[in-house]
């Protein structure tokens, strides 16, 4: 515990390292996750108590960095010395770092807490075996307060909502904690919190849950939103203490509670008129939301500029298993008037998902990359991600599979690998594991290509004469703005698609996937 001699005490957040180069290193390098600092702010409002996140995956040159890759956590507790150390984890394939970090601190005599999407059913037990020694369910702003004060005063935490520890070998479980509803009594993330980080794009969000219940999915329950002068008030701070730029708000639908929406563009649009700047945002919405013009419009008029659609599937009978109201058809047409409206979009496939039994439905491999591929060509999206389905702890789509015996053992293919880029279940006739990882790669290399670097040059060359041409500056640059942007992005992805191929060649996630499937047939 705690000594109680000391001043002031001190916690650190750490969000942990990838456990390879994926396709989200790129962009990990330029912002952080919005839950772990909004975790430390709340902490950091605690009298006697010194708070700091360390990001990782996003370590500016100067940040002490580990031989293999993550930070140098033997600098870090020798320079200023934790009392507490808290893990972010919201992505299952950093688990494995988050017990090795956990381990390396219970070494220290630190005492070690950890909360996220991660922890649910079967894996509290495994966290709390693992050297952690509080693991926080559900939000952690008003739980991370009472457990750091109880901890500090040598109090027993049996007596705090929402959180799991061990007694005597036995998981206990507190009471739980109900859902925060007021985010005003919340301080506002304060980023300067994290310690060695060079953040481009800043996380914001004004609402938390959604209510779609997707099967894949791990956000659940009723949605609660904070007043739109709220999240205006977060990027109005961020951009005066941080000179704050580019924003992208993480609402899993941006769009729900439609009036309140328009009415925080309106301001947003207000407030940029005001300070003489333009700011960029990014949002994640339904593309159905096409059929809502003048939510369209509004957000356009408040800089939004990107959106980002979970298209997941060009394929009716997939869309129908995953819980999406909506046909392929439609979709096309939607994000027809999304490009009508100006805005580049960037969507977000899954490739294989697993249908339920009694849908009888059989498609190949390259049947399946046939669709994609046409799809995509159709709608002429800007930006894909294309991952494979993951059953993801907690989601229906896991505990599914697992009654079906269908997914691999953590023994064979473990946390590590739950990052959308390897298959973690056995697909059924007529695909196999290894066709579904290989589609993957083919979609997102025919999209990603090297010809984008020289249509760079192509479009540089063209800009004067296109200018010319219209005789409008400003109409020029509109058109000559979105294709030349999407080819720089384009040949950005293929440096990724190049380099995260060679690390695959590197990993022996083959061998490890022929003995899951040598365990699933004797099982």
């Amino acid at each position: 515990m705690l000594k109680g001699s000391k001043k002031r005490f001190r916690l650190r957040i750490i969000i942990p390292a990838y456990p390879a180069f994926n396709i989200y290193s790129y962009i990990a390098h330029k912002t952080t996750a919005l839950g772990p600092v909004c975790v430390a702010s709340a902490a950091n409002e605690m009298e006697g108590w010194d708070v700091e996140v360390i990001d990782e995956n996003n370590l500016c040159r100067y940040g002490p960095r580990n031989d293999l890759f993550g930070a140098d956590h033997e600098f870090l507790h020798r320079q200023r010395p934790a009392d507490v150390v808290g893990f972010y984890g919201g992505l299952t394939s950093t688990i494995p770092r988050v017990y090795e970090l956990a381990r390396f601190y219970k070494d220290k005599g630190v005492i070690t807490i950890a909360g996220g999407q991660h922890f649910v059913e079967d894996n509290i037990a495994e966290a709390l075996n693992s050297c952690v020694d509080y693991v926080v369910l559900g939000e952690g702003e008003e739980t991370i307060r009472e457990l750091l004060r109880a901890i500090e005063e040598k109090r027993d935490a049996s007596g705090i909502q929402g959180i799991a520890y061990l007694s005597n070998g036995k998981v206990i479980y507190t009471p739980k904690r109900a859902p925060i509803a007021d985010f005003n009594k919340l301080p506002l993330a304060n980023f300067s919190l994290v310690r060695y980080a060079k953040i481009k794009i800043y996380p914001v969000e004004r609402i938390r849950g959604c209510g779609m219940d997707c099967e894949f999915c791990t956000v659940k329950g009723k949605p609660r939103f904070a007043p739109p002068e709220r999240l205006l008030e977060q990027i109005s701070f961020l951009l005066e203490t941080q000179d704050a730029r580019h924003f992208f708000v993480v609402d899993d639908l941006f769009g729900q509670q439609r009036d309140e929406t328009i009415r925080f563009c309106n301001m947003l649009r207000d407030y940029q008129k005001s300070i003489g700047r333009r700011l960029d945002t990014t949002v994640q919405i339904r593309l159905d939301k096409a059929k809502d013009p003048d939510l369209l419009s509004a957000m356009r008029q408040a800089g939004i500029n990107t959106v980002a659609i979970g298209f997941e599937s060009p394929i009716d009978e997939e869309l129908k298993a995953m819980n999406k109201h909506i046909k392929s058809e439609d979709m096309v047409a939607f994000t027809k008037i999304f490009h009508k409206f100006g805005f580049l979009i960037h969507g977000m496939f899954i490739f294989g998902y697993p249908l339920k039994e009694d849908l009888h439905f059989k498609m190949s491999a390259k049947e399946r990359v046939k669709r994609f591929r046409r799809f995509i060509r159709k709608t002429k999206i800007d930006t894909i991600q294309v991952l494979l389905a993951g059953p993801l702890p907690g989601t229906e789509l896991r505990h599914r599979l697992a009654a079906q015996n269908r997914i691999y053992p953590l023994q064979d293919i473990g946390w590590e690998y739950y990052d959308g880029n390897f298959p973690l279940f056995e697909p059924g006739e007529p695909m196999t594991a290894e066709e579904m990882q290989d589609s993957v790669r083919k979609i997102m290399g025919k999209f990603y290509q090297l010809k984008s670097m020289f249509m760079l040059g192509l479009h540089i060359v063209s800009f004067p004469a296109l200018v010319f041409f219209l005789h409008n500056i400003r109409l020029g640059w509109r058109k000559w703005y979105r294709p030349w942007r999407n080819d720089l992005v384009r040949f950005g992805g293929w440096i990724i698609m190049k380099r995260w191929t060679s690390q695959f060649k590197k990993d022996t996630f083959l061998e490890r996937l022929q003995k899951a499937k040598e365990y699933l047939k004797v099982k």
